[in-house]
Protein backbone atom coordinates (compact mmCIF):
# COMPACT_ATOMS: atom_id res chain seq x y z
CA UNK A 1 0.00 0.00 0.00
CA UNK A 2 1.38 3.08 -1.23
CA UNK A 3 -0.04 5.69 1.41
CA UNK A 4 0.38 9.85 1.08
CA UNK A 5 1.07 10.65 4.85
CA UNK A 6 0.52 13.77 3.81
CA UNK A 7 -3.17 13.42 2.52
CA UNK A 8 -3.79 11.81 5.80
CA UNK A 9 -2.27 14.61 7.81
CA UNK A 10 -4.65 16.79 5.45
CA UNK A 11 -7.54 14.82 5.66
CA UNK A 12 -6.92 14.79 10.05
CA UNK A 13 -6.87 18.70 10.23
CA UNK A 14 -9.01 19.37 8.33
CA UNK A 15 -11.68 17.06 9.76
CA UNK A 16 -10.74 18.25 12.72
CA UNK A 17 -11.03 21.68 11.57
CA UNK A 18 -14.44 21.19 10.45
CA UNK A 19 -15.94 19.52 13.63
CA UNK A 20 -14.36 22.96 15.43
CA UNK A 21 -16.77 24.77 13.16
CA UNK A 22 -19.46 22.67 13.53
CA UNK A 23 -19.95 23.43 17.59
CA UNK A 24 -17.53 25.28 18.83
CA UNK A 25 -17.03 28.33 16.69
CA UNK A 26 -17.73 30.29 13.90
CA UNK A 27 -20.76 28.24 12.62
CA UNK A 28 -21.15 29.57 9.24
CA UNK A 29 -22.76 26.42 8.12
CA UNK A 30 -19.26 24.87 5.91
CA UNK A 31 -19.62 21.86 8.54
CA UNK A 32 -22.66 20.93 6.59
CA UNK A 33 -22.53 17.90 4.34
CA UNK A 34 -22.41 18.87 1.05
CA UNK A 35 -19.86 21.58 1.68
CA UNK A 36 -17.43 19.92 3.96
CA UNK A 37 -17.31 16.49 2.09
CA UNK A 38 -16.69 18.72 -1.20
CA UNK A 39 -14.09 20.77 0.40
CA UNK A 40 -12.40 17.87 1.95
CA UNK A 41 -12.26 16.14 -1.73
CA UNK A 42 -10.70 19.33 -3.14
CA UNK A 43 -8.22 19.10 -0.27
CA UNK A 44 -7.71 16.20 -1.56
CA UNK A 45 -6.90 16.11 -4.79
CA UNK A 46 -10.56 14.71 -5.64
CA UNK A 47 -13.32 17.29 -5.99
CA UNK A 48 -15.84 15.48 -8.16
CA UNK A 49 -16.09 12.56 -5.24
CA UNK A 50 -16.25 15.03 -2.51
CA UNK A 51 -19.29 16.34 -4.34
CA UNK A 52 -21.08 13.49 -5.38
CA UNK A 53 -20.53 11.68 -1.88
CA UNK A 54 -21.93 15.11 -0.12
CA UNK A 55 -24.58 15.68 -2.69
CA UNK A 56 -25.94 11.88 -0.95
CA UNK A 57 -25.41 13.34 2.83
CA UNK A 58 -26.85 16.54 2.07
CA UNK A 59 -29.93 15.01 1.38
CA UNK A 60 -29.62 12.17 3.93
CA UNK A 61 -29.43 14.79 6.46
CA UNK A 62 -31.66 17.71 5.19
CA UNK A 63 -33.97 17.12 8.08
CA UNK A 64 -31.54 16.96 11.07
CA UNK A 65 -31.08 19.86 13.37
CA UNK A 66 -29.50 20.37 16.63
CA UNK A 67 -31.94 21.61 18.91
CA UNK A 68 -31.53 22.36 22.98
CA UNK A 69 -30.75 18.95 24.65
CA UNK A 70 -31.43 16.82 21.27
CA UNK A 71 -28.13 15.94 19.75
CA UNK A 72 -28.17 14.69 15.98
CA UNK A 73 -25.91 12.22 13.45
CA UNK A 74 -22.87 13.84 13.15
CA UNK A 75 -23.00 14.35 9.78
CA UNK A 76 -20.01 16.23 9.35
CA UNK A 77 -17.72 13.21 10.60
CA UNK A 78 -19.89 11.37 8.12
CA UNK A 79 -19.10 13.94 5.22
CA UNK A 80 -15.52 14.14 6.23
CA UNK A 81 -15.01 10.49 6.50
CA UNK A 82 -16.92 9.46 3.44
CA UNK A 83 -14.89 12.12 1.32
CA UNK A 84 -11.68 11.24 2.84
CA UNK A 85 -12.83 7.27 1.92
CA UNK A 86 -13.55 8.24 -1.61
CA UNK A 87 -10.73 10.56 -2.43
CA UNK A 88 -8.30 7.34 -1.24
CA UNK A 89 -10.08 4.98 -3.42
CA UNK A 90 -9.97 7.20 -6.31
CA UNK A 91 -5.83 7.20 -5.42
CA UNK A 92 -5.68 3.82 -5.41
CA UNK A 93 -7.73 2.53 -8.53
CA UNK A 94 -6.80 5.43 -10.58
CA UNK A 95 -10.55 6.20 -10.89
CA UNK A 96 -13.07 8.46 -9.57
CA UNK A 97 -16.37 6.59 -10.51
CA UNK A 98 -20.19 5.96 -8.75
CA UNK A 99 -19.15 2.75 -7.64
CA UNK A 100 -16.26 3.54 -5.52
CA UNK A 101 -18.66 6.75 -4.03
CA UNK A 102 -21.63 3.97 -3.09
CA UNK A 103 -18.18 2.00 -0.96
CA UNK A 104 -17.17 4.65 0.75
CA UNK A 105 -21.00 5.88 1.33
CA UNK A 106 -21.70 2.60 3.00
CA UNK A 107 -18.32 2.02 4.70
CA UNK A 108 -18.25 5.39 6.33
CA UNK A 109 -21.76 7.07 6.66
CA UNK A 110 -22.67 5.35 9.33
CA UNK A 111 -19.83 7.21 11.23
CA UNK A 112 -22.55 9.94 12.04
CA UNK A 113 -23.68 7.63 14.93
CA UNK A 114 -20.76 7.30 16.18
CA UNK A 115 -20.10 11.02 16.48
CA UNK A 116 -23.74 11.45 17.79
CA UNK A 117 -21.95 8.91 20.69
CA UNK A 118 -19.24 11.13 20.93
CA UNK A 119 -20.93 14.60 20.90
CA UNK A 120 -23.31 13.49 23.92
CA UNK A 121 -20.16 12.40 25.81
CA UNK A 122 -18.10 15.80 25.09
CA UNK A 123 -20.92 17.31 26.02
CA UNK A 124 -20.92 15.97 29.28
CA UNK A 125 -17.12 16.96 29.50
CA UNK A 126 -17.87 20.41 28.48
CA UNK A 127 -20.61 20.79 31.18
CA UNK A 128 -18.04 20.06 33.53
CA UNK A 129 -15.50 22.13 32.26
CA UNK A 130 -18.15 24.97 32.70
CA UNK A 131 -19.18 24.05 36.29
CA UNK A 132 -14.95 24.48 36.76
CA UNK A 133 -15.10 28.03 34.99
CA UNK A 134 -18.31 29.30 36.89
CA UNK A 135 -16.36 28.77 40.01
CA UNK A 136 -13.02 30.22 38.74
CA UNK A 137 -14.74 33.43 37.65
CA UNK A 138 -16.48 33.20 40.86
CA UNK A 139 -13.04 33.78 43.31
CA UNK A 140 -12.08 36.30 40.25
CA UNK A 141 -9.46 33.31 38.49
CA UNK A 142 -10.21 34.84 35.08
CA UNK A 143 -7.36 32.96 33.41
CA UNK A 144 -8.13 30.14 33.99
CA UNK A 145 -11.76 30.48 33.39
CA UNK A 146 -11.07 31.14 29.97
CA UNK A 147 -9.22 28.32 29.64
CA UNK A 148 -11.48 26.23 30.10
CA UNK A 149 -13.22 26.63 26.59
CA UNK A 150 -9.89 25.96 25.00
CA UNK A 151 -9.84 22.50 27.20
CA UNK A 152 -13.42 21.63 25.36
CA UNK A 153 -12.09 22.26 21.98
CA UNK A 154 -9.42 20.27 21.69
CA UNK A 155 -11.23 16.95 22.78
CA UNK A 156 -13.20 17.76 19.24
CA UNK A 157 -10.62 18.65 16.93
CA UNK A 158 -8.51 15.73 17.69
CA UNK A 159 -10.86 12.78 17.88
CA UNK A 160 -12.71 13.99 14.65
CA UNK A 161 -9.65 14.90 13.02
CA UNK A 162 -8.22 11.56 13.79
CA UNK A 163 -11.28 9.34 12.88
CA UNK A 164 -11.34 11.40 8.98
CA UNK A 165 -7.84 10.40 9.00
CA UNK A 166 -8.82 6.91 9.78
CA UNK A 167 -10.77 6.72 7.08
CA UNK A 168 -8.40 7.81 4.65
CA UNK A 169 -6.18 4.92 5.56
CA UNK A 170 -8.61 2.58 5.60
CA UNK A 171 -9.58 3.01 2.00
CA UNK A 172 -6.14 3.60 1.18
CA UNK A 173 -5.56 -0.17 2.31
CA UNK A 174 -9.26 -1.59 0.86
CA UNK A 175 -8.51 0.15 -3.10
CA UNK A 176 -5.99 -2.49 -4.29
CA UNK A 177 -8.05 -5.33 -2.75
CA UNK A 178 -11.47 -4.17 -4.13
CA UNK A 179 -9.26 -3.75 -7.71
CA UNK A 180 -8.36 -6.79 -7.57
CA UNK A 181 -11.14 -8.57 -6.40
CA UNK A 182 -14.13 -6.64 -7.69
CA UNK A 183 -15.69 -8.53 -10.23
CA UNK A 184 -17.37 -6.56 -13.18
CA UNK A 185 -20.96 -7.61 -12.42
CA UNK A 186 -20.45 -6.20 -8.66
CA UNK A 187 -18.87 -2.66 -9.88
CA UNK A 188 -22.01 -2.98 -12.45
CA UNK A 189 -24.37 -3.12 -9.71
CA UNK A 190 -21.98 -0.95 -7.39
CA UNK A 191 -22.68 1.89 -10.03
CA UNK A 192 -26.37 1.69 -10.28
CA UNK A 193 -26.64 1.50 -6.32
CA UNK A 194 -25.31 4.92 -6.40
CA UNK A 195 -28.68 6.78 -7.80
CA UNK A 196 -30.60 4.18 -5.88
CA UNK A 197 -28.47 5.69 -2.50
CA UNK A 198 -29.22 9.69 -4.24
CA UNK A 199 -33.07 8.66 -4.48
CA UNK A 200 -33.69 7.20 -1.02
CA UNK A 201 -31.72 10.08 0.60
CA UNK A 202 -33.87 12.07 -1.21
CA UNK A 203 -36.91 10.86 -0.29
CA UNK A 204 -35.69 10.73 2.99
CA UNK A 205 -35.05 14.37 2.91
CA UNK A 206 -38.93 14.90 1.61
CA UNK A 207 -39.55 13.38 4.62
CA UNK A 208 -37.75 15.20 6.80
CA UNK A 209 -37.08 14.39 10.90
CA UNK A 210 -40.25 11.85 10.58
CA UNK A 211 -38.06 9.41 8.23
CA UNK A 212 -37.35 6.54 10.37
CA UNK A 213 -34.71 4.21 10.36
CA UNK A 214 -32.92 5.85 7.33
CA UNK A 215 -29.53 4.06 6.75
CA UNK A 216 -31.29 1.11 6.95
CA UNK A 217 -33.52 2.54 3.62
CA UNK A 218 -30.43 3.41 2.14
CA UNK A 219 -28.70 0.28 2.78
CA UNK A 220 -31.00 -2.16 1.45
CA UNK A 221 -32.11 0.41 -1.81
CA UNK A 222 -28.43 -0.16 -2.31
CA UNK A 223 -27.87 -4.01 -1.74
CA UNK A 224 -31.15 -4.19 -4.05
CA UNK A 225 -30.11 -2.44 -6.84
CA UNK A 226 -26.53 -3.43 -6.36
CA UNK A 227 -27.52 -7.50 -6.67
CA UNK A 228 -30.30 -6.35 -9.12
CA UNK A 229 -27.84 -5.21 -11.81
CA UNK A 230 -25.15 -7.93 -11.01
CA UNK A 231 -27.52 -10.40 -11.75
CA UNK A 232 -28.91 -8.76 -14.95
CA UNK A 233 -25.58 -8.25 -15.92
CA UNK A 234 -24.46 -12.13 -15.49
CA UNK A 235 -27.47 -12.72 -17.88
CA UNK A 236 -26.87 -10.44 -20.22
CA UNK A 237 -23.04 -12.06 -20.18
CA UNK A 238 -24.54 -15.98 -20.48
CA UNK A 239 -27.32 -15.16 -23.75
Amino acid sequence: MNLAWSQVAVAGLFGGLLALERRAFLQAMLSRPLIAATLTGALLGDVESGLWVGLVLELFHLGSASLGAAIPENDTLAATGAAAGAAALTHATGSSTPAMWTVSLLLFAPLGLLGQRIDRALDRYATRLARTAQKSADVGDLHRAVRQNLWGMWPNFLIFGALTALCYVAAAALGPVLQERLSLFALRGLTWAYPAMASMAAAIAARGSRARRPHLWAGAAAAVVTTTAAVLSVMGARA
